[in-house]
């Protein structure tokens, strides 16, 4: 579980100076967004190549070289010399994250299934949402006594926490018996096997597209908060840890709902509150809405995304026991990858424009209502209709 903070304290923690990044390297707001676009990328990316890996090779020997390249890259972040030099290795710090991220699902399938597995999956969401709510925070206070580069020197350090406790604490969760064999061969058949269902694909489509629009937030938000409503950077840290409250524990609530009632059914719950806080963003560019406005749209927003994850997660990951680490990669490779592509278009229409995010943020739920249609609700359909009555003469 620790190991799902690779995720939000790579991003999070630096939102609050990444204005004043900006500035000291004479960067434009859109180039700078691609330092967040990179980490995403490479978070993306680097669960593709990690989850099947993890799948031949076992989840420990994986792990711990993919957290031993992060803490160098987060040392390279923090010596960088301009701009270019940040994206790449941002780019390469997510690569080395995505390991932890992947191998934390992958893991808790190899020993959860039922009830326990979608519990499982709240709890990852409910610590990812803790991290988020810890990563601003802590990075606004950070920022009244260091800079940008003492942000990823202190990266650099949780990384290194980290490593210790991954030596102390995780064993091997995959026995040699269970993992893959064949090579790429095989893993493109399991990659076949994977896009030929239905619900995996559908609910693949709906994780990325509502982290899409939670990426976009945290792309947009720390220039609209700050430079439109004038929050301070310790400011806007309290009121990004506000939403990542409310991600923690609709991630909770989502979990047990879902454990309880139904997962489908929880799925379509988060979806509509992903809507509402997407159009209340869409609505305040629209119309010039005052502060409160934005703040509730993002908290429904974030809660709602979070809401909807145990769900997703279990559905795309239930019925693949033996391809864990590959279904986790795709799922992770969606949520990050999108989110990459969402992120830079925010600041296309200025640093402190909110239309731009309104925009992005309800195009990516519309898309993600459109796979639900599609993929989950036409599968839900065909798997509720009756079966047509058998001829009589073929009764016999």
């Amino acid at each position: 579980m620790l190991l799902t903070v690779f995720g939000p304290i790579s991003m999070d923690l630096y939102l609050p100076v990444l204005p004043s990044l900006t500035s000291e390297l004479g960067a434009a707001t859109s180039a700078a967004q691609f330092t967040l676009t990179a980490c995403l990328i490479g978070l993306a990316v680097g669960q593709i190549i990690a989850g099947p890996l993890s799948d031949r090779f076992g989840r420990r020997t994986p792990l711990l070289i993919g957290i031993t390249a992060y803490i160098a890259a987060s040392v390279l972040c923090a010596i960088s010399p301009n701009l270019v030099t940040l994206v790449i290795a941002r780019l390469v710090q997510g690569l080395a994250g995505a390991v932890g991220i992947v191998i934390a699902q992958a893991a808790g399938r190899d020993v959860y299934e039922g009830g326990a597995l979608i519990r499982y999956y709240g709890r990852l969401t409910v610590l990812g949402g803790l991290a988020a709510i810890v990563g601003p925070v802590l990075g606004g206070q950070l920022a009244r006594i260091t800079d940008w580069r003492g942000i990823f020197l202190f990266l650099a350090a949780i990384g290194v926490l980290l490593l210790a406790a991954t030596l102390i604490i995780f064993g091997e969760t995959l026995p040699n018996d269970q993992r893959t064999r064949g090579g790429m061969k095989q893993t493109g058949r399991d990659f076949h096997r994977l896009f030929s269902d239905r619900l995996f694909v559908g609910s693949v489509l709906i994780a990325g597209l509502t982290y899409a629009a939670l990426f976009a937030y945290l792309s947009g938000a720390t220039y609209i908060l700050q430079g439109t409503y004038g929050l301070s950077p310790q400011a806007y840290s309290i009121a990004f840890g506000a939403n990542s409250a409310g991600f923690m524990i609709f991630g909770y609530i989502g979990g047990r709902t879902a454990e309880r009632w139904s997962e489908r059914g929880t799925l379509i719950v988060g979806i509509a509150m992903t809507a509402i806080g997407s159009l209340g963003l869409l609505s305040t560019g629209l119309w010039n809405l005052s502060l409160p406005v934005v703040l509730v749209s993002l908290f429904v927003l974030a809660s709602g995304v979070a809401f909807a994850s145990p769900p997703t997660t279990s559905l795309a990951l239930a019925d693949y026991p033996e391809l864990a680490g590959t279904a986790s990669s795709v799922l992770g490779c969606a949520r990050f990858g999108l989110g990459g592509v969402a992120a830079p278009l925010v600041g296309l229409g200025g640093a402190q424009a909110v239309l731009p995010l309104g925009i992005v943020t309800v195009a990516s739920i519309g898309l993600g209502v459109g796979a639900h249609v599609v993929f989950v609700g036409a599968l839900r359909a065909v798997s509720t209709a009756p079966a047509p009555s058998t001829p009589r003469c073929c009764t016999w």
